[in-house]
């Protein structure tokens, strides 16, 4: 049972759940993206580029026979995966750069002081110091 409870305990830490829920929420986008690709963005295309349907072309390397399919060369599809890759590179690009906007309008903590002037010859001392190592003199430990 030890193994189990290990395994639980694995499965149940908070990066690996938020991971999950990352790859599934990334699989959602990427079946969105393909569809504005293929849906959206490649018909006008096609259409300006008088009517072709990109998803068609194919170079033919072999023709069907009664034995086996015809060889192709999809390169139509492969020009949609390019811009379904250019458009979620693009998004994660505009997600990640608000992120780092967020992260940089955060005012940093303030650090306390390490060191103090001797308030006698105006050296800068270590703030714990009961004497100056210049002056000599005695600083008050407020």
């Amino acid at each position: 049972m030890g193994m189990m409870k290990e395994f639980k305990e694995f499965a149940m830490r908070g990066n690996v759940v938020d991971m999950a829920v990352g790859i599934i929420i990334g699989v959602a986008f990427g079946k969105i993206v393909n569809s504005l690709v293929n849906d959206i963005i490649m018909p006008p295309i096609g259409m300006a580029l008088g009517n072709v349907d990109f998803s068609k072309l194919a170079i033919t390397l072999s023709e069907k026979t009664a034995e086996a399919e015809a060889v192709t060369i999809k390169y139509g599809l492969f020009i949609n995966t390019v811009l379904d890759f250019v458009i979620v590179a693009f998004c994660i690009f505009m997600v990640i750069k608000g992120m780092n906007q967020m992260k940089s309008q955060e005012p940093e903590p303030a650090k306390e002081p390490t060191t103090k002037d001797c308030p006698k010859c105006c050296s800068n001392i270590p703030i714990k110091a009961t004497r100056c190592p210049n002056c000599t003199s005695e600083i008050d430990a407020a």
